[in-house]
């Protein structure tokens, strides 16, 4: 072809085209119709059927045992056998289905984030033989496995590989601790209300290690043990996953009274020293909270805290434990490690608010039915409040650092773009949507700040209590109306928008509707600072950080310039944070740069805000080498304002307290003595 094609003239081709262009006009009408259809073809869905039994609020047939071997530091991994007892008599002629479900939509996650991903090895047996089992096309989290007619019993066994670095998710096990969740290493049965499954659990950990759970309140290594294998009596798999372990080689307990225990887990034993006057603020606490809410909705409860910088960070509550993590020192360095001290008084608020009290569509039969957070601004948000009012009263932190944070709340809501288009109720949705991943431009998208901005609203929300009384009724009246019922009962009472409403109502008469309407569900709000202004205090601005924002920018190793230049950069210099439409995004510095230099200096933290207070009040822009990817360019940054962060201070003079004042005053007439701690098991 090579030689020919050179000897082909150009008319030639043209007239073999043309003649190539008649043939095909040529074509029958018929046999073009078969080339090219009068219509494309289109398929029809499938349906989906519905093959996992809704829950049924019955009885399951017989108690699932659990054993979980929980020893193997090295690798992580929880080795698991499960057994699920069968109807007695042929289950049918041939083979039947056992649905077994993995957890998905966790309580206090308030999203669908069941790591099945995790559960490797899965294998089924009965009588000894293994059985087939197949995943559910539709549903992942649900195993179908066949099972032989007259089989009594089918026995699981998997294993649980837990995180061993961070980008795998929380880490759980390291070598001198752990923190067993039920849910991410068992199975249960589909058509049951969980409160209706009896399950009997035992569990081994390392030699000589202590085990803190609220199961069953007796002991602090359950109510028996053998070895290093702990058992507890029969319970249900409701209050069974409802009761998270901590476990650990350096661990100590404290009675704080009222049936509240200081559960402690450590990265080494010095960690565990908290003096007599600081382990006192936790007894206070206990104190302020039954103060505050008038009621106790447990028989026991177990402040479980590891601390620890090896372990994944935790606050997630239950209703008669919670789950924390502290940074390693907090407790020995009390002043320095005052920041980082919130989350216990925030957890331990949820035994009522959020465990007692829940919203109605957040409570669910099982841990497959989804979950609705449209209502998380009263469950977090009015939590996030009580959790910094009780650190105050109590003296678990400083009034300094509680006021540091309401200041930390209420500056980033000055200049946060992402509330002219989002409501605060909107972002109730993200556990569920953004499954709480990081965001190119967090400012604009918003994030859960049904938490920060929530606590913000239910300030105010006391501030006009207050008024309207004249400093008779405020939020406690509120807590203890709604909160507050049936003294002894630790079930579930579940809630509406309008029972908030009504109860507001019986404590001070106001268009409450319309106010939580207005803040919470509507967007293009003023900065929420009402609460603040007329709790007496403002909100200013200082070239210096508050106790709060220091103290966690040195605990983080990084500075927030949001307020100034609109970005947060690590301790190397890169961007990790830049707020949509402020200085440093406006000269086009974005998230995953690296600021290099500062002018002629190489970067640290001292040298970029020395650059930003030199700027301030002249025209000469802040030079920065950055670098992106393998490219070095120069920026000329055009800010000219100085360093701010945002501070709270009183509006006037004088030693009167104000009422935000009077909020974080302790209620408790008397401080507990110090007690000895609770001799270890």
């Amino acid at each position: 072809m090579s030689m020919i094609a050179p000897r082909l003239k150009r008319p030639t081709a043209l007239r073999l085209t043309a003649a190539l262009l008649s043939s095909i006009a040529l074509v029958p009408t018929a046999a073009w119709a078969q080339v090219q259809p009068v219509s494309n073809t289109r398929p029809m869905a499938v349906p989906i059927a519905e093959t996992i039994p809704a829950a049924q609020d019955k009885a399951y047939p017989g108690t699932i045992t659990l054993a979980i071997d929980a020893s193997d530091t090295t690798t992580g991994a929880y080795r698991v056998t499960e057994t699920f007892p069968l109807p007695s008599g042929p289950i049918a002629a041939g083979m039947s289905k056992l649905t077994l479900l993995y957890p998905k939509w966790l309580p206090g996650n308030h999203g669908p984030e069941g790591p099945v991903a995790e559960l490797v090895d899965v294998r089924f047996f009965a009588g000894g033989q293994p059985l087939t089992w197949t995943r559910d096309p539709v549903d992942v989290y649900a195993f179908q496995v066949d099972v032989p007619a007259g089989a009594s019993e089918v026995v699981a066994k998997f294993i649980h590989t837990s995180p061993l670095r961070e980008s795998e998710g929380r880490i759980t096990m390291t070598r001198e601790m752990l923190n067993l969740q039920w849910e991410k290493m068992s199975l249960y049965p589909a058509g049951y209300y969980v409160r209706q499954l009896k399950v009997k659990p035992t569990v081994t950990v390392p030699k000589d290690w202590q085990v803190f759970t609220a199961l069953d309140g007796k002991t602090s290594v359950g109510s028996s043990a053998a070895g290093n294998t702990v058992t507890w009596d029969v319970t249900d798999y409701e209050t069974l996953v409802d009761s998270p372990i901590f476990a650990g080689l350096y661990a100590d307990r404290h009675d704080l009274g009222k049936g509240v225990f200081l559960d402690l887990v450590a990265d080494k034993s010095e960690l565990l020293k908290i003096a007599p006057e600081n382990l006192a603020t936790y007894r206070s606490l206990v104190d302020e909270a039954l103060l505050a809410y008038g009621a106790k909705h447990f028989d026991h409860y177990d402040l479980l805290l590891a601390l620890t910088d090896r372990m994944g960070g935790i606050g997630l509550e239950h209703h008669r434990s919670s789950e924390n993590q502290y940074e390693p020192r907090t407790l020995v360095d009390w002043a320095a490690g005052d920041w980082d001290r919130n989350v216990i008084a925030h957890e331990f608020s949820h035994s009522w608010d959020g465990k007692f009290r829940r919203p109605a569509k957040l409570w669910t039969p099982d841990y497959r039915v989804p979950m609705q957070d449209n209502l998380l601004w009263v469950y977090e948000g009015q939590n996030q409040f009580w959790g910094l009012v009780l650190a105050a009263r109590a003296g678990v932190q400083s009034k300094e650092q509680v006021l540091g944070q309401f200041a930390n709340y209420a500056g980033s809501f000055t200049q946060y773009p992402g509330r002219e288009w989002r409501s605060v109720e909107d972002t109730t949705h993200d556990p569920i949507m953004a499954n709480r991943k990081a965001k190119p431009f967090s400012s604009l998208a918003r994030n859960e700040e049904y938490y920060t901005e929530g606590a913000l609203v239910w300030l105010e929300a006391e501030a006009i209590m207050r008024e309207g009384t004249a400093g008779k009724k405020g939020m406690d009246d509120f807590a203890k109306a709604f909160f507050g019922m049936r003294n002894g009962d630790w079930g579930v009472i579940t809630y509406e928008f309008a029972d908030v409403v009504q109860t507001l109502n019986s404590v001070f008469p106001y268009d409450w509707a319309r106010f939580l309407k207005t803040r919470i569900q509507t967007p293009g709000q003023p900065s929420p600072l009402g609460g603040i202004e007329r709790g007496g205090y403002k909100l200013a601005w200082k070239e210096e950080p508050n106790p709060y924002d220091k103290a966690r920018m040195a605990a983080g190793k990084f500075i927030s310039l949001n307020h100034s230049l609109g970005l947060a950069i690590d301790k190397d210099g890169k961007i990790t944070g830049s707020r949509w439409d402020g200085p440093g995004f406006r000269a086009g510095i974005v998230t995953g740069m690296q600021i290099i230099a500062v002018g002629a200096k190489a970067y640290d933290e001292d040298t970029i805000k020395a650059a930003v207070t030199a700027a301030k009040g002249t025209t000469s822009p802040i030079e920065l080498l950055v670098k992106r990817d393998d490219r070095y360019r120069t920026i000329q940054l055009p800010y000219y304002d100085g360093l701010r962060w945002p501070w709270l201070e009183r509006a006037a003079p004088g030693k009167a307290p104000t009422g935000f004042d009077l909020l974080l005053a302790p209620r408790a007439t008397a401080k507990p003595a110090p007690a000895k701690p609770a001799a270890a098991k």
